[in-house]
């Protein structure tokens, strides 16, 4: 069984035990968090019905909070002089999924 799920603007695909990387959720670690489930597959059946997946739940829990890799951004103009050097860290959540339930 697995669920496509949706926070932080970006969809994953879930199973339990799953741990993800997602945008970081303002809890702290341990809280138990519910996502909104897009798709959900229970090995015989795709179901995309927003009647159904409103019973659908998906539970994760908050494992981590960490910086994500440095992302560096250099600009330049080519025989101006121009550079910048800029560095940019992302905070993210750590999530283990911890129920998947139709």
């Amino acid at each position: 069984m697995y669920a496509v799920v949706k926070t932080g603007g970006k969809q994953y695909k879930v199973e339990k035990d799953d741990v993800i990387a997602v945008e970081k959720l303002d809890s702290e670690v341990g809280k138990k968090v519910d996502l909104e489930v897009i798709a959900l597959y229970d090995g015989k059946d795709l179901i995309v019905d927003g009647e159904k997946l409103a019973k659908a739940n998906v539970t994760g829990e908050i494992v981590d909070q960490f910086k994500d890799d440095k992302v560096i951004v250099f600009k330049f103009k080519k025989r101006k002089g121009y550079k910048r050097l800029r560095g940019h860290r992302q905070d993210k959540t750590a999530l283990r999924i911890a129920k998947i339930s139709k």
